[in-house]
């Protein structure tokens, strides 16, 4: 559990990412393909300072969770992922205005308590590395 706040800026980083990517969207408008090249469109779209940002986020988000896998168990750490998904419909609700109806807080919930559920559920790889290391270390020790 000492690595939850990892975990958190992992979830947080992810949601964030994703709030950017819609915005840089929404600015470029509606996204057409006609008469242009489509590696150069894909430049554009890549290149425009929202979506480049939330691009950005995904990668420093990707960092955390690999640091996160270093040290936890992954049937622990994947699922707070589901997390980003509680994140991006709540601040797209504040933000961007977006719908948020009995089913989608319905299933919102849902995952709220999944995750309650998969924390409750015991210990991280860290916890385990460490009985396994003091178990080398007794045994070497044993056979001195």
């Amino acid at each position: 559990m000492k690595y939850i706040v990892f975990i958190l800026f992992t979830v947080m980083t992810n949601a964030a990412a994703q709030l950017m990517l819609k915005q840089g969207m929404m600015s470029l408008g509606p996204i057409s393909f006609d008469g242009v090249n489509p590696l150069v469109k894909l430049l554009q779209i890549v290149f425009s300072p929202w979506v480049f940002l939330g691009l950005c986020t995904f990668v420093i988000s990707m960092a955390s969770h690999l640091y996160v896998l270093s040290k936890v168990e992954l049937s622990f750490a994947y699922p707070f992922l589901s997390l980003a998904y509680v994140a991006v419909a709540v601040f797209a609700y504040f933000v961007f205005r977006e719908d948020l109806n009995g089913w989608r807080i319905a299933g919102i919930a849902c995952i709220c308590v999944g995750t309650i559920l998969i924390a409750q559920s015991g210990r991280g790889h860290e916890d385990q590395t460490a009985s396994i290391t003091s178990d080398k270390v007794g045994t070497s020790e044993i056979l001195r």
